[in-house]
């Protein structure tokens, strides 16, 4: 484990800050709905509930939304929700990963394939592009929660791969499969955790000029404003030169 690496991330993080929660927690409400679906209503019982769970804490989602999830997800008349993955390119060959949860897979399938062709990418089969990803697990915790040694420690502790800490925070890196575990010994050694989620994290990048970055930020903007998609990942660089250009008022 390297406690001082300097991990670039290149997955798109642009989205806007002030997208409606009644959308953030539509889509948290269904990661609640599958987990239950497919493990027990106890958090403590179930590890895909809990992470869930803290995703809903990390949105301020009220704890009203929480309940009515899990007892509606519980119910005989629970939504039939599945986990859909969608795979392709962007303009200028970027790799696109887009995670869905949907109770109507032509609905989602169709609106997944629209926004590709509208902004000149195309959907690819399962597994054309996920080669290029590495799928982790990934752990934030502020910088309130201690020291880089102390923070890096206590990641060791509890199995994690990698720990990043900046002014920002601390990035506990580990492997998709250990995460709720991980998750759960840091919470006990850090408290609770600013974020805990999977991610798909490029393990090869392709630096997009002025134009591709435009289209591809708009790609994925679409893709990220529809209820089904709960998270898009893509392996695109942009320049500092560039991004100024494109984030100018």
């Amino acid at each position: 484990m390297a406690g001082h690496s300097k991990f670039k991330n290149i997955m798109h993080r642009k989205g806007k800050q002030d997208k409606a929660k009644a959308k953030v927690f539509t889509k948290i409400a269904r990661e609640i709905t599958i987990a239950v679906k497919n493990g027990l209503p106890d958090p403590a019982m179930n590890p895909k509930l809990r992470l869930a769970l803290q995703a809903a804490r990390s949105e301020n989602m009220p704890n009203d939304n929480i309940q009515r999830a899990i007892k509606k997800a519980s119910g005989a008349d629970a939504e039939d929700i599945e986990p859909i993955r969608y795979e392709g390119y962007g303009p200028g060959g970027v790799a696109v990963i887009v995670e869905t949860l949907t109770d109507n897979r032509n609905r989602t399938s169709a609106a997944v394939r629209a926004a590709f062709a509208k902004y000149g990418g195309n959907l690819a089969s399962m597994g054309a592009v996920s080669h290029m990803f590495d799928h982790v697990g990934e752990i934030v915790y502020d910088s309130e929660a201690g020291g880089a040694d102390a923070v890096l420690e206590a990641a060791i502790e509890a199995g994690a791969d990698d720990c990043v800490s900046d002014e920002d925070g601390h990035l506990i890196s580990c492997s998709f499969d250990s995460l709720g575990t991980v998750a759960g010994a840091l919470e006990e050694s850090l408290g609770e955790a600013k974020s805990v989620k999977d991610v798909w994290r490029p393990n090869l990048s392709n630096e997009v000029d002025e134009e591709n970055a435009s289209t591809i930020l708009k790609l994925i903007e679409a893709l990220e404003d529809d209820d089904d998609v709960q998270s898009v990942f893509a392996n695109f660089e942009i320049s500092d030169e560039v991004m100024a250009k494109l984030t100018a008022a």
